[in-house]
């Protein structure tokens, strides 16, 4: 029984992406019986090409794509580097937490409370510095035309995922002793960072950056609050064609979601070009021995100013929290002058449904993706046998392919299997991406599991099912409902899956939250932005402190 579950997680997660991906090429090229489309052609593609915006949706998401990523990077390789074997550096991961939590679309709507030009920050500086009295009309801070908001967002989410994630792969490499030997021959300590410590380090956060490249080119949710609307950047205007009443745009926008994957599977190649020129190039620097260089002042600093995005994005869940409560805030008072709970019991009704419904979508794709990957490791325990690199590729394909590209497909489908509009489809939708965060957050320690365990227990005669029970998954609860809570946030701030997948007929949280992004009643999207950052938070503090409850009296297990 125990052989079948890793085949079948691989059904359940890779079926809906290739299916998807299959329902979205036909119509790209011609064929939707739906319309009676039933011949080849590429007039789609045509319609796409004529599109009067269509070359400057091109430009913004190719700028937004490769600006976001990189600054990512640079700002997460500036801090870790900065303050990892520093004091600070245990403060600093405590403080991502917040940011790691929240969905993309609560730390957009929690942005543009503060950066618009009536925002918090306008509101703090004014009338004092900036001479205003009432908010500056021609000041364009949100949903400019280059994107420069939609990075912002962007980059408030993605650095505290890569510095998680190379702090991760810190603990697999002798970084501190690495520094002390470069020092010892001269090098400073910023020097003997890149050159030794981030080469080490790169394999193992390369997925992680082809995944935050695929999102930033590709990217939805951020982009409905955050960019420019006129035109959008093109996966927006894909799910703005696929949403229209007029089934005829079908065809462009399937056009539009596969030139999206192309761009994708293009920007990861470019990635991989460049790893390789960097590699010469590189060789060549560590030969000539240089004992320092640019990276003595480059790190600290780019560390500031990705400090300083960091921190607004932990001010823009404050903003949430504060406009939720706030009954009179006029400009340009730097805080609300009165308090009330009006907003909160006003959207009571809507609120208790959608995050009814958002609980229990995330609580059965969570729950099914921890017995699938709990399933495949104890397989694997059992075979003694670790899965290669491909299965690591087919684990991050759900995050590499754009969801635009597949998720029309997807609901086709769901909609001849009559499953379209039902929470059966919205979970399964919500597994595809919740999975891989859940494996991947569950497999490092339950790997690291001390197999002396398992085989003491065996000696005095257990089964490997009783050894599964009583000794690997009490002394893993506290990783398992770690690994669950990413999956509850994962599944939160999932947006196209629940449109696509729920015909629109299921509201969460996310759905709630993006559909009044454009409305002017602030307090109400404060209060489904800040319920939808609280409850992944929640989560999280329930994982680390239920351990500490349940094993108050056993050492080592608390």
């Amino acid at each position: 029984m125990l052989a079948l579950i890793p085949p079948a997680t691989l059904f359940l997660f890779l079926a809906p992406v290739l299916v998807g991906l299959a329902g979205t090429l036909l119509p790209a090229f011609g064929y939707l019986p739906a319309i009676g489309a039933t011949g080849f052609s590429l007039a789609p593609w045509r319609s796409l090409f004529d599109w009067p915006g269509f070359g400057s949706a091109l430009r913004l998401t190719l700028s937004v794509g490769v600006l976001a990523s990189l600054l990512s990077l640079a700002g997460a390789v500036a801090l870790v580097a900065t303050l990892s074997g520093t004091r600070w550096f245990a403060r600093f991961q405590t403080a991502l937490t917040p940011l790691l939590a929240s969905p993309h679309a609560a730390i957009a709507l929690g942005l543009a409370f503060l950066i618009a030009p009536s925002g918090w920050i306008v509101r703090l500086i004014s009338p004092e510095l900036t001479g205003w009295t009432r908010p500056p009309g021609d000041l364009v801070t949100i949903r400019d035309p280059h994107g420069l908001a939609l990075v912002a967002g962007l980059l408030t989410k993605e650095i505290p995922y890569l510095a998680i994630a190379l702090t991760a792969a810190l603990g697999q490499v002798p970084a501190q002793r690495l520094i002390a030997c470069a020092r010892a021959m001269g090098y400073s300590r910023n020097t003997a960072w890149l050159k030794l410590v981030l080469p080490r380090l790169w394999p193992q956060i390369r997925l992680p950056f082809y995944a935050v490249v695929a999102y930033s080119l590709s990217v939805v949710d951020q982009a409905l609050v955050l960019g420019p609307g006129n035109p959008p950047p093109l996966a927006v205007l894909a799910a703005r064609w696929f949403s229209d009443y007029d089934l005829a745009q079908y065809l462009p926008a399937a056009a539009a979601g596969m030139l999206q994957l192309g761009l994708v599977v293009t920007g990861l190649l470019l990635c991989r070009c460049v790893e390789f020129a960097l590699a010469k190039t590189g060789r060549h620097w560590l030969e000539r021995g240089r004992r320092s260089g640019m990276g003595e002042w480059l790190l600290p600093l780019a560390a500031a100013p990705t400090a300083a995005v960091l921190a607004a994005g932990l001010l823009a869940l404050l903003a949430l929290a504060l406009w939720s409560f706030a009954a009179s805030w006029p400009f340009s008072a730097a805080l609300p002058r009165s308090w009330t709970l009006a907003a909160w019991m006003s959207a009571s009704g809507r609120l208790q449904s959608s995050l009814e419904a958002t609980c229990l979508i995330a609580c059965a794709a969570t729950l099914i993706a921890l017995i699938l990957c709990l399933g495949c490791l104890e397989q694997e325990s059992r075979r003694a046998r670790k899965p290669g690199n491909g299965v690591l590729w087919l684990l991050y394909l759900p995050l590499l392919v754009p969801q635009i590209a597949f998720l029309f497909g997807l609901q086709v489908a769901l909609v001849r299997l009559r499953l379209d509009g039902t929470l059966v489809a919205v979970i399964w939708a919500h597994l595809v991406f919740v999975l891989p965060y859940v494996f991947l957050s569950l497999a490092d320690p339950w790997r690291a599991l001390d197999p002396r365990y398992a085989r003491g227990a065996a000696s005095l005669g257990a089964s490997p099912a009783r050894i599964l029970f009583t000794v690997k998954l009490p002394i893993l609860l506290r990783p398992i409902l770690v690994a669950g809570a990413v999956g509850v946030a994962v599944s939160i701030g999932q947006y196209l899956a629940t449109v696509f997948a729920g015909a629109g007929r299921i509201a969460t949280i996310a759905t709630e939250a993006l559909t009044l992004a454009s409305g002017a009643d602030r307090a109400t999207i404060g209060v489904l932005g800040f319920a939808q950052s609280v409850v992944p938070l929640l989560c999280y503090s329930l994982a680390l402190t239920l351990p500490r409850l349940i094993f108050a009296n056993r050492r080592g297990l608390a």
